[in-house]
């Protein structure tokens, strides 16, 4: 393991390295404990290195065994660390020679090169190249690779195209230079789903998604997004796939959900793998987007790469953006923009409202695995968006044609990037620049008057200051705006207000009457928007709205502000918002996925994070009392019509996985879950029993098992898919979430006794805990039992894979939102993690932020 010991490094520091790689060769000889890796690696001055070159050369190296080291064919003697070799090098251009020992069997970490039930597979973002082989392991050197593997094995994988194929032997040949990151191997017993594509140009590309043998029939709607994603990166950003062949493999074990290396993508079975008996609706909808994320990343991340770590936002931001764009276009755009600023709220918002606020391009960083976060990936496409919004679909594409043609090869910064967008149209990104460099929501309130015909919107920004930040300045807010009459007729379609100072006033004149105002279109930025509406104009947006985020919006507003009267005013459900719900449900000129997302009330999480931010120190359990009982009362205002809605939006015909159908089933399990409140699970029940897909049989199992008529069915379900292990983690993450506040901890107790438990599968681990640490009120039961569980399994799981444990110890990132009690057995959980004799640098790290906040 690496040393523990907090070592920060600095962007102000960077310096290029001093040498360039021209070439590197390397020589697999597999072996579960011994693997050898030979390589060769041609090394040069680098120009561009200021300064005279440095007469030693230090190389990244971790948990390998250096067998011999030569120079220009003489063998030399380098200085071993735990983090490296240093070694005294020539003056001009030689060929570094090292033979090294590893043992993927044992690498549990899952970084590096290791094994997968019999397979090997490696991760080597960001930082696990070094645990293959000595070489200078950071993103700006870049270099041409070949690479030779052998082993008795059916399938011998690397990046780029194959020279040769023979019994026990392959090698590879990626003509386009990459740095290290983008290494990738796998060799195992492996079966291929292929298939073809022709590019714009012509050329053909051969398709493989490997599997294990028995997941073939698993593989067709993975190949059915992957040339869905070909087809739509060359329509719309003009980019062409530019090797012969494109590999996928789906890997059972793996910390992340997919890695985009050159050629061969390397996915979490779990994010590639799919059939109607065995996934829902969302699985198949994040498949498709994961698919699309990674093969997008071979011209924004691969053809153009990041200088360094602190740039990770430039490849991953980007790419999410386009992902987002591709998922609107293949299903509903304003379903898409809602389920993103729910997720944006959910976890960036958190991240910037507590210990873990960065911006998104950091400043620093101890461990580079700990910044692969909600602000450097979905705040990162939210900044993307918004300077799309700023300069005008056209001036977007002509810049991304520029960003294409100018840092093809490159690995590039954030200034680069923006200095296309200024040479392209002329604009000055100085302040907008600051999205990048500044943690921290912004606040944005507005205030409105209306004399004679003008309106006036005065809007004014603040953002928190923060550790990270201490002393934020003004953004570039872009506020879509439109205008609604009393009439519910669009008295102004979208405008793009743009906000550069604290405090700004803009007008509208001509206007026929006072109009309702419709702030933050699309949710144009990423802010806390503060806008004193009356319930009933609320409910005239709800219902009159042309923009559908807003509309939703209105509709989630008037939700958390009945649920927060219940919970600390002991407040009945709000008729009104009964009233309007029942209404958007019944309206069928919307389509069901956006009437089902529209019925969706704020999760628990954000109503304690609205209460901390009011000054109130949330109650998890008054919290969960307050939204179960507006459940009830939903469940009572549609008796009249659930039946009839469910029946409308049962889907007959052959299950397929498109909007058109996932939408129909999302408002029909609506429905269900209102009718199961009142029918002791009957109608629950017949959809468990009769359903031919996944998406069914599992929505009516979790509606049973919340109702506590599940235990039968649990049973059979867990007999029909014990040996399906992606469903598997259905079943173990179903009974955390949908337990009792005060039983959740001990059913994630008990699961993990389970024998299909194990926690060196981050999978099945996640199931558990994950499930858990979403559970608001059950895992901050007042007891604290799960703060002691979750703690006991981090300490546990640490020295096997430290970047699955730091990201989970983010569940401690709200302790101080809550109250004394739960603060000391929080506290005391960190405290005695941080104590573990030995804990990574990882976990060590993300603590240390969390306990100091």
């Amino acid at each position: 393991m690496r040393d523990a010991a907090p070592k920060t490094i600095f962007l102000s520091d960077y310096t290029p390295y001093p040498w360039t790689v021209d070439s590197v060769d390397l020589h697999f000889t597999l072996d579960p404990h011994a693997t050898r890796v030979r390589s060769v690696i041609r090394f040069a001055p680098n120009p561009a290195f200021t300064g005279e070159t440095p007469k030693t050369m230090f190389l990244h190296g971790e948990q390998i065994k250096l067998i011999s080291a030569q120079i220009d064919a003489t063998a030399v003697d380098p200085d071993l660390t735990g983090e490296g070799l240093t070694c005294a090098v020539p003056g001009g251009p030689f060929t570094w020679e090292s033979e090294v020992e590893i043992d993927p069997a044992n690498n549990t970490a899952l970084e590096g090169l290791y094994m997968s039930n019999g397979m090997y597979c490696t991760q080597c973002e960001a930082e696990g190249f070094r645990k293959i082989t000595f070489y200078p392991d950071r993103p700006d050197v870049m270099s041409v690779f070949t690479v030779t593997v052998e082993g008795p094995h059916p399938v011998l994988l690397s990046n780029g195209n194959p020279v040769v194929t023979e019994n026990h032997l392959a090698k590879w040949h990626d003509p386009w230079p990459k740095p290290a990151y983008l290494f990738a191997l796998v060799a195992g017993d492996l079966v291929a789903h292929s298939d073809s594509f022709t590019t714009m140009s012509g050329r053909h590309v051969d398709l493989n998604l490997y599997v294990r043998p028995g997941d073939e029939g698993k593989c067709a709607f993975g190949m059915q997004a992957l040339k869905a994603s070909m087809k739509w990166d060359e329509d719309v950003y003009g980019r062409e796939y530019d090797l012969d062949l494109f590999n996928i493999v789906a890997v059972d074990d793996f910390n992340m959900g997919a890695m985009e290396n050159k050629g061969l993508n390397i996915f979490n079975s779990s994010a590639v793998l799919a059939s109607p008996e065995t996934s829902t609706d969302l699985n198949f909808e994040r498949i498709e987007a994961i698919i699309a994320h990674e093969y997008f990343h071979n011209w924004t991340g691969n053809r153009i790469t990041c200088r360094d770590w602190f740039q990770l936002c430039l490849k991953e931001g980007l790419t999410v953006y386009r992902d987002s764009q591709f998922t609107s276009d293949m299903r509903s755009a304003p379903v898409k923009r809602i389920s993103d600023v729910i997720d944006l709220r959910g976890r960036q918002f958190a991240e910037d409202q507590g210990p873990l606020a960065h911006p998104v391009r950091p400043e620093s960083f101890q461990e580079i695995n700990n910044f692969y976060t909600a602000t450097v990936y979905e705040k990162g496409a939210e900044v993307i968006g918004m300077l799309k919004t700023l300069v005008g679909d056209e001036a977007y594409y002509k810049a991304l044609d520029l960003y294409f043609t100018r840092h093809d090869g490159d690995a590039a910064t954030i200034e680069d990037w923006l200095k296309v967008f200024e040479d392209s149209t002329g604009r000055d990104l100085a302040q907008f620049k600051r999205w990048y460099s500044q943690a921290g929501t912004p606040r944005l309130s507005v205030a409105y008057s209306f004399e004679l015909d003008t309106l006036t919107l005065t809007f004014t920004q603040h953002t928190p200051p923060s550790a990270a930040t201490p002393d934020p300045q003004p953004q570039v807010i872009p506020i879509a705006v439109g205008l609604i009459y009393p009439d519910g007729t669009e008295a102004l379609e979208t405008r793009v207000l743009e906000m550069t100072k604290a405090t700004q006033s803009f007008r509208f004149t001509g206007l026929e009457d006072e109009p309702v105002p419709s702030i933050l279109r699309g949710f144009s930025a990423p802010v806390v928007l503060t806008h004193d509406l009356s319930d009933a104009d609320r409910a005239h947006l709800l219902a009159h709205d042309t923009d559908p985020f807003n509309r939703w919006e209105q509709g989630r507003m008037l939700a958390r502000k009945s649920l927060l009267a219940m919970i600390t005013e002991g407040a009945d459900p709000d008729p009104a918002y009964l009233a309007g719900i029942h209404k958007v449900a019944t309206d069928t000129t919307l389509d069901p996925a956006t009437r089902a997302l529209m019925l969706d009330m704020p999760s628990e999480a954000e109503l304690a994070t609205v209460l901390h931010e009011a000054g109130t120190t949330p109650d998890p359990a008054a919290i969960y009392a307050a939204r179960e009982a507006m459940a009830e009362a939903r469940a009572d205002a549609f008796a009249d019509v659930a039946a009839d809605i469910y029946a409308a939006n049962t889907v007959t015909e052959a299950y397929q996985p498109n909007a058109d159908q996932a939408g129909r089933r999302v408002l029909g399990n609506a429905m269900l879950a209102m009718i199961t409140r009142r029918d002791a699970g009957a109608q629950a029940a017949a959809q468990y029993d009769s359903a031919d897909n996944m998406n069914q049989q599992l929505v009516a199992l979790a509606l049973l098992v919340g109702a506590g008529k599940g235990d039968e069915k649990l049973q059979a379900f867990e007999k029909q898919w014990q040996d399906d292990r992606l469903v598997m983690d259905k079943w173990f993450g179903l009974q955390v979430s949908k337990a009792k506040p005060e039983d959740a901890a001990a059913k994630a107790r008990r699961l993990t006794e389970h024998p299909a438990f194990t926690h060196t599968n981050p999978n099945r681990f996640r199931a558990v805990f994950g499930a858990l640490v979403m559970h608001h009120a059950g895992f901050h039961h007042a007891s604290g039992d799960a703060y002691t569980l979750l703690a006991d399994w981090l300490i546990t799981l640490d020295p096997l894979n430290p970047q699955t444990t730091a990201r989970m110890c983010s569940a401690f990132q709200t302790w101080k939102r809550y109250d004394s009690d739960r603060q000391a057995k929080m506290l005391t959980e960190i405290t005695r993690i941080l104590a573990t004799p030995n804990l990574s640098r990882d976990t060590t790290e993300m603590l240390t932020r969390i306990k100091g906040a």
